[in-house]
């Protein structure tokens, strides 16, 4: 079996009310559905994103550049094609976009050796558990005033989450009367995470983690440049609070240095942004041999397969801002998510979905 063809298709997903964190206000995201269809007719799929509309041409290239690398090549062969696709962007540069390509032509290369398998994801990289705690995170935006992040966080506990994720400011006058309305909302034993979204200096986010401290709170995450990572080891050494950081990160080479400066102990690869199943499941091999722990970003209905198999995965951002393009949702339990076990990604996209939503 080889790979013939690689096709693209930009949908659209509008969102009823706007998003909002300390960065950008988000009024619809603009996906990349990838395809790789082989001399049998077997189709493996992936999904990209962009929050910002006109950057979707740049990655929908970015994926044709690396078409080359992939076309005749066996499903299987992930590891070849990831290693001929380094070698091919080495002028462009090894983060950014050129990874997000590599990651999107990687995803639905796995996508297709499980379903030519008849294995999920991850039952070929070795499962480790068949369900994962899930929070929280498509709500409590700083586009809520407190009575609406009362309510919501309220529904959330009502839903079963046992954990989830509000969004800040940078102002300890703003953020902190916010952060205290929704833990009294909840109670003590709901993990309550924070995310700065990268506003504050390393003093500032000292400050603003001293004044939040008696909240209890699960995670403060990216409270600095997601570069800084000097700045973000600063901050993880003056609070007691855990620092998550790494959804900016870029292949295993980025965490090992978040690892070596101590930047965080919480450790967020992105799919698109790592570089595909392939370097997430190597960043996990790099977390679990120094203890850290893993929670995914964003992708809930992918980043399962990987965190079934990571041995020391923490949790799963959950949010169903693409299960519109998708046949089924996640399926929750008690706060924990289920890994779906059927053949490659174990959630397909929805093509009626995507005709509906294409641009």
């Amino acid at each position: 079996m080889k790979i013939t063809d690689l096709r693209t298709t930009p949908v659209r997903l509008p969102l009823a009310e706007p998003l909002g964190n300390a960065t950008a206000t988000i009024h619809e995201f603009s996906c990349l559905v990838v395809d790789l269809i082989t001399d049998e007719g077997l189709r493996g799929e992936n999904l990209i994103f962009t929050i910002r509309p006109e950057q979707l041409k740049l990655l929908d290239s970015m994926v044709h550049v690396l078409r080359d690398a992939v076309i005749g090549r066996d499903p299987d062969d992930t590891g070849a094609f990831w290693a001929d696709a380094w070698r091919r962007i080495n002028f462009i540069g090894f983060t950014g976009v050129s990874i997000m390509g590599i990651s999107a032509i990687d995803g639905a290369m796995w996508d297709l050796k499980g379903r030519r398998a008849g294995l999920s994801i991850s039952r070929q990289l070795g499962r480790c558990r068949e369900t994962i705690p899930a929070y929280a995170s498509g709500g409590l935006w700083l586009t809520q005033d407190i009575p609406s992040l009362v309510r919501q966080a309220e529904g959330f506990v009502a839903q079963g989450f046992k954990a989830m994720k509000l969004r800040l400011a940078g102002r300890i006058d703003v953020d902190l009367p916010r952060v205290k309305a929704v833990r009294t909302a909840v109670g003590s034993d709901i993990g309550l995470m924070v995310d700065a979204n990268q506003v504050l200096s390393a003093d500032e986010a000292i400050k603003l983690g001293h004044a939040l401290s008696p909240c209890d709170i699960a995670w403060f995450e990216e409270p600095v440049p997601a570069h800084a990572l000097g700045d973000s080891a600063k901050v993880a050494k003056a609070l007691k609070m855990p620092i998550a950081s790494g959804e900016n990160e870029y292949t295993r080479y980025g965490f090992l240095r978040m690892i070596e400066t101590g930047a965080a102990s919480i450790l967020m690869p992105d799919l698109q942004r790592v570089g595909g199943v392939t370097e997430f499941a190597r960043v996990g091999a790099l977390a679990a041999s120094f203890d850290l722990p893993i929670s995914s970003h964003l992708f809930p209905e992918m980043s399962l397969q990987l965190l079934a198999h990571v041995p020391t995965a923490h949790s799963l951002e959950y949010l169903e801002w693409f299960a519109p393009l998708y046949e089924e949702k996640i399926e929750l339990r008690n706060g924990e998510a289920v890994i779906p076990d059927r053949p490659g990604w174990g959630i397909a996209l929805e093509r009626s979905a995507i005709d509906r939503y294409v641009i």
